[in-house]
């Protein structure tokens, strides 16, 4: 085939063909003109290779459109899309060609489907180009003086390409939009979009195109940014520009340098989001609204967000989502429906087919309320209010005032209970929905006399069996602080079988493996030498016991009776990562891109405990044996704020506790009150392990100490052979940007001055890809001394008399954590 390719003969049949046959577009073409033709599997491609358009299908869809994606990138990204209403059947029978002056899109029975709609001469010369930018322009003339008729960078679909605009016409009047797909299979246009407001020259997201949930603020002169996008000062990827004259407003922004393959998008999940092309997948750099349930009325009608569950949405009591097929691809936009109809009405008269029960209401604490509220008089009267309005749905009380909800209600939020903005939200639903003690008076009656004698007997026996048994019956407990369980110890005791099947151990004591009667699994940590009283040991507990986060255990319960305490958790199937890195059997085996996203995952859960929480939670022990993975591999920190709980107020704590050796921060082990940074020290030492797969503490095979993040940090400074540090066991299989990312992370992680370390918040933005970093100094600690040829215990070298302290200090904290044993399993 190459040598054909060098026949002469060869390519002068190829430029016959392309320049003779004109019914068809040429191979490598990236332009339509006179009477070509694009149909089936035919595209163009831009000049540089950089995009391509022609017929596409979505995933699971049997319908075709013209749609443009970039030639290089593996996983097929559309940017564009002509025909997002009108799709096609049968592409091979559906032409796009130049017709009176315009780009036209036949469907299969050649009936005008799509097209630029311009006025042109109509002449021959017109033709359409792919540009390297993304752009498709209609130009008409010569080659020397085309004149644009049309290009799409005018029309968008969802995706904002760099150097494209989005603004308003002064002179047609038309505002530009970004409008989302319908679903993730679906490309015509869904219920977000992104335009903008000319009155203040700001960009608002508006869903159905009415509601606002979003805004950028106003554009600054002076700073050159959006006032609410603080985050533009860090413009060290883009340029930004915002334009206004007589003729047009506009926002554009391009990538200096053309360093990295960048796109905006109005996502089908209401969100913007900018992201960059890694190599292997799309990188998210910034999107708002941040949280998902900020979006107006992503759930649907009678849809509940919840930021804490996953997935975000679920129906209310009493409803079911109104198309499984759209739940099932996470498009929640069609909302819930009720499974059983109302039945009372006006003066509580029954509805065709009703039981005769009045309707009631389900009462939802903690929740953000839906929009469009109606005031109904007084409180007092606000549930009879309802009932006897046909069309009302659900009712509210603020202070002294009714607000009801007229129809479907939208945009209901499910707040944490420490939210202190959180209302109560009575959702009016048929009797049969919820529980009802009352019987039917007259029924129970006749049955009770007819079977008086029957049922004493009976119940005589019950009583007999109960007395026999009652002092076998063991009581799980009772429930306190909202979900949390207060067990009894002998139920426990029962549920792990008399604390027989150990799954692991540590400096707070022992994990233990149980099952509930309902056969839920669990892990019962039984806590050793716990110096607290009851009281601030319950108040400690219940806390905890309100933090819910996807990648924190959840604390299920605990027991404290007598000197006997006791935590409840979530069992984890895959238990500890620790048993993954540093693993005996290659069946463990971690590969590079799950380790990176239970990095991740940990940033993730330890940002919510410094920053989210109501009180500051610093763990004081992150390590691999304290991070758990569940089925799917999700990391969950364990054993977080037991350690302790820093109030808003205070920034430092002395703590007599002591974290692992190999993970303690400096002004940890030279005995100085520690804040959060002494967490993010731990977590950085914990990344080289990511990296390595082995102990930073490990001696090498010739009996010498190989310090790796020593020598992780030479090879980034060095600019050297970056996959030499993985783990041999992965074979150099793992994306290098990655890598270089998490050990330049690593290294701000554990400098010397706390002050200098970056918080939980960064780091998740770093390994997200929002920000990047570049390589900090190389800490002190790094220089570092074998305590009996052991472990590797760290000092500052600021002076002789404190790294004589600091010395003195580190062989109190590693004597006193020599005790401490390692998890190979659970909770540590």
């Amino acid at each position: 085939m190459d040598m054909m390719k060098d026949d002469p003969r060869f390519m002068l049949a190829v430029l016959f063909l392309c320049l003779f046959l004109k019914t068809h577009i040429c191979h490598g073409a990236d332009r339509i003109s006179g009477n070509q033709t694009l149909t089936g599997d035919q595209t163009i491609v831009s000049a540089g290779e950089i995009f391509e358009l022609g017929f596409f299908k979505p995933v699971n869809s049997s319908k075709y459109y013209i749609g443009m994606w970039y030639k290089r990138i593996s996983e097929r990204t559309i940017v564009w899309v002509a025909n997002r209403e009108t799709p096609v059947s049968d592409r091979f029978s559906s032409v796009l060609r130049i017709s009176d002056g315009n780009l036209v899109l036949f469907n299969e029975s050649q009936i005008q489907i799509w097209s630029t709609n311009v006025s042109s001469s109509g002449s021959s010369s017109v033709q359409a180009v792919l540009e390297d930018n993304g752009n498709l322009v209609l130009k008409e003339g010569s080659n020397n003086s085309r004149r644009i008729l049309w290009e799409s960078f005018d029309h968008p679909a969802h995706t904002w390409l760099p150097g494209s605009k989005l603004g308003y016409n002064n002179i047609t009047k038309k505002n530009q939009r970004l409008i989302s797909w319908r679903t993730s299979e679906d490309p015509a246009p869904g219920l977000f979009s992104l335009e903008l407001d000319t009155s203040d020259n700001s960009y608002k997201i508006l869903w159905n195109g009415s509601v606002q949930y979003w805004t950028s603020g106003p554009w600054n002169e002076n700073t050159k940014i959006f006032d609410r996008v603080p985050e533009m000062r860090l413009n060290y990827i883009y340029d930004f520009h915002f334009v206004s004259n007589n003729t047009e407003k506009y926002f554009t922004y391009s990538v200096k340098d053309n360093s990295t393959t960048s796109r905006f998008l109005m996502d089908v999940s209401g969100q913007i989001k900018q992201q960059n092309w890694l190599g292997n997948g799309w990188n998210l750099f910034w999107s708002q609204p941040r949280q998902q349930c900020e979006v107006y009325a992503y759930c649907g009608a009678y849809g509940n967000c919840n930021e804490e569950s996953l997935p975000f949405c679920n129906c209310v009591t009493g409803f079911e989502p109104k198309s499984q097929s759209n739940w099932d691809i996470e498009d929640y936009s069609v909302g819930c429906r009720r499974k059983t109809p109302l039945q009372s009405c006006g003066n509580n008269s029954t509805s065709g087919g009703g039981n005769g029960e009045r309707d009631k209401f389900l009462q939802l604490t903690s929740m953000s309320l839906p929009n469009q509220s109606l005031s109904a008089g007084s409180a007092a009267q606000c549930e009879s209010t309802c009932l006897n309005n046909c069309s009302c749905t659900a009712y509210s009380l603020d202070d002294n005032d009714c607000l009801i909800w007229i129809g479907d209600f939208l945009d209901l939020e499910q707040l944490s209970e420490d939210d202190g903005t959180g209302r109560t939200f009575y959702v009016r639903l048929a009797a049969s929905e919820l529980p009802n003690p009352k019987k039917k008076n007259g029924v129970i009656i006749g049955v009770a006399v007819g079977s008086a004698v029957g049922i004493s007997v009976f119940l005589c026996l019950i009583v007999f069996v109960i007395l026999r048994r009652r002092k076998k019956i063991v009581k799980p407990g009772k429930t306190v602080e909202g979900s949390l369980m207060a067990y009894d110890y002998r139920y426990l005791q029962n549920a792990t079988k008399n604390f027989s099947e150990k799954l692991g151990g540590g400096g707070f004591g022992s994990v233990f493996k149980g099952t509930l009667p309902d056969q839920t699994v669990i892990a019962v940590k039984q806590l050793e030498s716990f110096s607290q009283g009851e009281k601030q040991f319950r108040t400690e507990v219940s806390t905890i016991g309100t933090i819910q986060h996807v990648n924190l255990v959840r604390l299920r319960g605990f027991c404290s009776e007598g000197a006997k305490r006791l935590l409840v958790y979530d069992y984890m199937s895959n238990g500890s990562l620790d048993s993954h890195i540093f693993r005996e059997k290659t069946s463990n085996l971690l590969d590079w891109k799950t380790r990176y996203q239970i990095a991740l995952g940990t940033a993730r859960g330890l940002y919510y405990l410094h920053e989210k929480c109501r009180d500051c939670i610093i763990h004081c022990d992150i390590k691999p044996e304290n991070i758990l993975l569940d089925s799917q591999f999700i990391p969950k920190v364990a054993d977080f704020g037991l350690a302790k709980l820093v109030g808003r107020d205070f920034s430092r704590v002395l703590t007599t506790m002591r974290g692992t050796r190999g993970y303690l921060a400096p002004e940890w082990i030279s005995g100085v009150a520690i804040t959060a940074k002494a967490d993010v020290f731990s977590f950085g030492m914990m990344l080289f392990e990511f990296v390595s797969g082995r102990r930073n503490s490990e001696q090498s095979e010739d009996g010498k100490v190989k310090f790796f993040p020593r020598w992780a940090a030479s090879v980034i400074i060095d600019g050297g052979d970056v996959l030499s540090l993985l783990d041999p066991s992965l074979e150099r299989n793992a994306d290098v940007e990655e890598i270089t990312r998490v050990c330049r992370v690593a290294c701000w992680c554990i400098q010397d001055d706390e002050n200098r370390r970056p918080t939980m918040g960064q780091i998740v933005q770093i390994l997200e890809g929002v920000i990047d970093v570049n390589l900090p100094p190389v800490p002190r600690s790094l220089q570092v001394f074998v305590d009996d040829q052991e472990n590797v215990i760290f000092y500052t070298e600021s002076s002789s008399s404190q790294s004589s302290q600091t010395r003195s200090n580190t062989s109190t904290a590693s004597s006193q954590a020599k005790s401490t044993t390692s998890s190979k399993n659970s909770l540590s």
